[in-house]
């Protein structure tokens, strides 16, 4: 388990990647745009030069974690790793055909594992001449920060699969727990339905964003409010995920509040537009 291949240059491709080369893994980021490579991994060595001014880690630690990372669009290059963990778009049909040609490409022993919360596993491996060796880790954003992975086995998924996926998120210094597939696993199932029921006191004019998340801290003992989270995750993602859960469960809890559509629509998309439930223009 030396070299590992992230599909995705996006926010989550961005953390996994971060953490897999600072652990001292080899690491070949892909996407299909080399801009998009290039500004990831140049946004890498600025959150790392960051750390290193504020004296969190030695001086040569972005020289070290640059030198574990290789930026590509081909493809080809993930060939020889031993994991490939895929963050693309969350599409099915988009993600089959990448995995079909993984499956082509990769030496027999390496392991698939996606990083979606919302798309079938067993779908996903069915397109494989190897299910037994695609699995879900799904991390949390931000991957640098935040703890937890949840390990998800597909339906032929076998246990050495399952235990390289835990030894593999250990040593990146994340709790693994195994999750049973299902549309949203544990955590953003709960999630879902607690900022949903957030925004719905927002849109009733119960409380205010700030009494909101002041509320959920200080009741609830929550370190983060659930409009501060939604807006750290993204009201695009926190949507899509929302719309997902519905289709899947039927469940009124995972309905998405018009007031999180129209903040999407208008392009009020959290912190990283500058905008979401909080302006962060200012800041």
């Amino acid at each position: 388990m030396k070299t590992i291949g992230i599909l995705g240059a996006g926010t989550m491709g961005l953390g996994i990647t971060q953490i897999c080369a600072q652990a001292g893994f080899q690491v070949v980021l892909v996407d299909i745009d080399q801009a998009i490579v290039d500004k990831t991994i140049g946004r890498i060595a600025t959150i790392i030069q960051k750390v290193i001014e504020k004296g969190q880690a030695p001086e040569t630690t972005k020289d070290f974690v640059l030198g574990h990372i290789k930026g590509t669009t081909n493809l080809n290059e993930v060939a020889d790793c031993n994991i490939i963990i895929e963050t693309i778009v969350e599409v099915m049909e988009v993600k089959k055909k990448v995995y079909t040609e993984l499956d082509a490409i990769c030496r027999p022993s390496a392991i698939f594992a996606s990083n979606t919360s919302s798309l079938s596993i067993t779908e996903l491996a069915a397109v494989t001449e190897r299910p037994e060796q695609v699995i879900g880790m799904h991390f949390f954003n931000p991957p640098q920060i935040t703890k937890l992975v949840e390990v998800v086995p597909a339906m032929k998924t076998s246990e050495e699969t399952v235990k390289a996926i835990c030894t593999l998120a250990q040593k990146l210094g994340k709790n693994p727990i195994k999750v049973k597939e299902a549309p949203g696993y544990v955590v953003n199932r709960i999630l879902t339905a607690m900022m949903n029921e957030a925004v719905a006191i927002l849109g009733e004019k119960l409380a205010t964003v700030e009494d909101i998340d002041t509320a959920m801290k200080l009741g609830a003992g929550l370190p983060m409010g659930p409009m501060q989270l939604a807006d750290m995750f993204g009201l695009d993602i926190a949507l899509q995920v929302s719309q997902s859960l519905f289709k899947e469960y039927g469940l009124e809890r995972y309905h998405p509040h018009p007031l999180l559509q129209q903040k999407v629509r208008a392009g009020h998309l959290g912190m990283k537009s500058g905008r979401g439930f909080y302006d962060y223009s200012k800041h």
